[in-house]
């Protein structure tokens, strides 16, 4: 009987540390995904918490923010969305670039995060709009802006083909979607595998959406592809 239930304790403790893993693996991401985990990370982790992780030295080096915004080219005056902005991680860098920036967020206190940091660091810059997303609309108007930009937040959307339709709409003639997500494959960030999706597969279903041309980038970032669409 003592053998049996010492058994059973180092069965619960391996669950248990299984478990706390998972969850670790979805705090990079849970804010965007109002359907499953948001509600219940956000009670796990405080707002402080998780931007001091996307603001990070740590997320940095995997991140490459600088090649990044050298890959995109010039953004001086276009207009770009930033969808699953969270602390503004890549809003901000393109507002220093000279673009035009929607931050937009489905969450309220990552968007008072980016609304303060805009007021006292970057002196209340006009040119920088916080918009409120629904989990089912990018919110844009026709042919709003110049670029859409999505980092690790494609995944966490649901109806794709509905929901990137409506993005193709609110791009100005020869804008473009650029999409940044982590390799389907077993790495030491991001969400796990399972909750991934591959460069062919995102490829096919923003073709659904009405996407023609495509720019697949696997060699500038370490554990992320880059697609480029229009």
């Amino acid at each position: 009987m003592k053998k049996l239930l010492t058994i059973l304790t180092i069965a619960a403790l391996v669950a248990c540390k299984n478990e706390h893993k998972h969850n670790e693996n979805h705090e990079e991401h849970a804010h965007h995904d109002g359907h499953n985990n948001a509600n219940e990370h956000m009670h796990e982790s405080t707002t402080k918490e998780l931007i001091d992780r996307f603001e990070s030295p740590e997320r940095d080096a995997y991140q490459q923010p600088t090649k990044v915004l050298e890959y995109l080219g010039n953004v001086k005056g276009l207009n770009i969305l930033d969808i699953g902005a969270g602390s503004g991680y890549f809003s901000f860098r393109l507002l220093t670039a000279g673009a035009n920036v929607i931050a937009g967020d489905v969450n309220d206190e990552f968007l008072a995060y980016i609304k303060n940091k805009k007021e006292t660091e970057f002196n209340n810059n006009p040119n920088l709009e916080l918009r409120k997303l629904p989990y089912d609309s990018p919110k844009l108007k026709p042919q709003e802006v110049d670029k859409v930009l999505i980092v690790n937040t494609y995944h966490h959307i649901e109806n794709r083909e509905a929901y990137f339709a409506q993005v193709l709409k609110g791009l100005k003639p020869g804008g473009e979607l650029v999409l940044i997500d982590f390799f389907k494959k077993e790495l030491p960030v991001g969400p796990p595998v399972d909750h991934k999706i591959d460069e062919q597969q995102m490829q096919e279903e923003l073709k659904k959406a009405g996407f023609t041309q495509f720019e697949v980038n696997t060699d500038l970032l370490e554990y992320q592809y880059i697609i480029r669409a229009q």
